[in-house]
């Protein structure tokens, strides 16, 4: 995963204070059910432009995000994003881009793993506006469900959300999946939802 352009730091892959979504080679499309996050529906739904694709889980809030990233990897102390830069933390990514309304995000939190490196979480208000910053942004990508999106920070965080039904979510016109892996047409165009992620 790359970072967007105003974030703090850019990430790489094998080290437990870099990153990134780059170092999963895929994530399953099994739904995750829990008790404060809906799972995946096993029935596929039609896009907009006429794809069938699975439903993506969903969470009410906050707490439904972190008790959903919990299940798959280590979501501890989730803290209001403002709160947890305010303390001078390791960087999250968000800080800025939650603040400015084209993003679209509704709230923003953060845990951290079993490394103590920030994982953040997104409520995300409105995906297709969501996804038109991020093609804007052209620099990040994301593991998304239908209203929300989770950035963690380690590599080995991202290969723990591995068959979390999330999709990795790009805009990069460069990206291609091999054969066998899914790929959608996002909201925006010019952006994809996979269940393939490239190695860096």
């Amino acid at each position: 995963m790359r970072q967007a352009s105003r974030s703090p730091r850019r990430w790489r892959t094998g080290s437990p204070a870099a990153i990134t979504l780059h170092a999963i080679a895929a994530l399953a499309l099994a739904g995750c059910g829990t008790s404060g996050a809906s799972s995946a529906a096993d029935a596929s739904s039609s896009g907009r432009t006429g794809e069938t694709r699975q439903e993506l889980p969903a969470a009410p809030g906050m707490v439904s995000i972190a008790s959903f990233v919990d299940q798959h990897t280590t979501c501890l102390d989730l803290t209001p994003g403002r709160e947890y830069d305010a303390a001078g933390r390791s960087a999250a990514w968000g800080g800025e881009e939650a603040l400015d309304p084209s993003w679209g995000i509704a709230e923003r939190a953060v845990c951290e793993d079993r490394f103590a490196d920030a994982v953040a979480l997104l409520k995300v208000r409105d995906m297709k506006t969501f996804q038109a910053a991020v093609k804007e942004d052209g620099h990040a990508d994301f593991l998304v469900g239908r209203d929300f999106a989770v950035v963690p920070v380690n590599g080995r965080t991202v290969q723990d959300l591995a068959g979390a039904g999330l999709k990795f979510l790009t805009c990069d016109p460069d990206f291609s999946a091999p054969s066998g892996y899914s790929t959608a047409r996002a909201f925006v165009d010019g952006c994809v939802l996979s269940n393939y992620v490239p190695a860096t």
